[in-house]
């Protein structure tokens, strides 16, 4: 993230405040104001903010999230406790990113788990009271069901919310070389697009996804022929706060 910031195209990143490195990455955001950063919600496959007690329905035998996605989701659509719960869940990690005293650019979800019908619901709800301005609709040619991301499209729409009207490098994830790179920047479409990647400086690391190129990802972004790529392109870069305020940083 700070690499890919300072020396990059890096302009936004979003923290998992229950994660092991959350500190750090805190410390880091903090040092780095130009960096407009948000909410990476965990609602499945991870670690909760509240005690596992206090949400039964979300967690498994071990006190972690979840990882069998669909029946985790039917059981929050279908069950009062697991609602209740996951409500209580989001509410936390909403307040948990509010007392790290940084601004909230955006708002996303692990698994892209915003599109479940009942966290989108959730998370608008809860969010307004949190000052969150922007949630990802991943919407990208040939990635995920249309009609849950025309649902969570009108939703982001009817409350005003910011989302990009493309999310490209779903169909690349954790493999956005810098020829990708290249080759997305010089074709973008018209609106606001959000480029979608995980840098890290090594590949070997708890918790990462087999398969992922982590460090091409972090070269790609601080790649100089990337850079001047995008100085000769006719566009504006920045967080969804930028955005939505109407500002445009230079």
């Amino acid at each position: 993230m700070e690499l890919a910031h300072a020396n990059g195209i890096l302009t936004a990143a979003s923290l998992m405040v229950g994660g092991p490195a959350a500190r750090d990455a805190i410390e880091r955001a903090h040092r780095l104001p130009s960096l407009r950063v948000g909410l990476h919600l965990v609602l499945v496959d991870g670690a909760p903010v509240l005690p596992p007690e206090r949400i039964p329905d979300l967690v498994d035998a071990r006190g972690r999230l979840r990882s069998d996605l669909v029946t985790a989701g039917i059981a929050m659509f279908l069950r009062r406790s697991a609602r209740r719960q996951l409500a209580a869940e989001i509410e936390a990690q909403f307040a948990a990113y509010r007392a790290t005293g940084l601004a909230l650019d955006h708002v996303n979800a692990h698994h892209h788990y915003q599109l479940h019908p009942t966290v989108c619901d959730c998370i608008v709800e809860v969010g307004a009271r949190y000052g969150m301005r922007a949630l990802r609709v991943p919407r990208a040619p040939g990635r995920f069901h249309a009609p849950w991301v025309t649902r969570l499209q009108k939703r982001v729409r009817r409350d005003g919310l910011v989302a990009a009207d493309g999310v490209l490098g779903l169909a690349w994830s954790g493999r956005m070389t810098e020829a990708r790179f290249a080759s997305i920047l010089q074709h973008l479409p018209d609106g606001l697009t959000e480029i979608y990647c995980h840098p890290a400086t090594t590949d070997d690391f708890a918790g990462a996804a087999p398969g992922y190129l982590y460090e091409d990802e972090l070269s790609a972004l601080t790649s100089q022929a990337v850079r001047d790529l995008v100085e000769s392109l006719p566009v504006r870069r920045g967080g969804f706060s930028d955005f939505a305020s109407g500002r445009h940083p230079p």
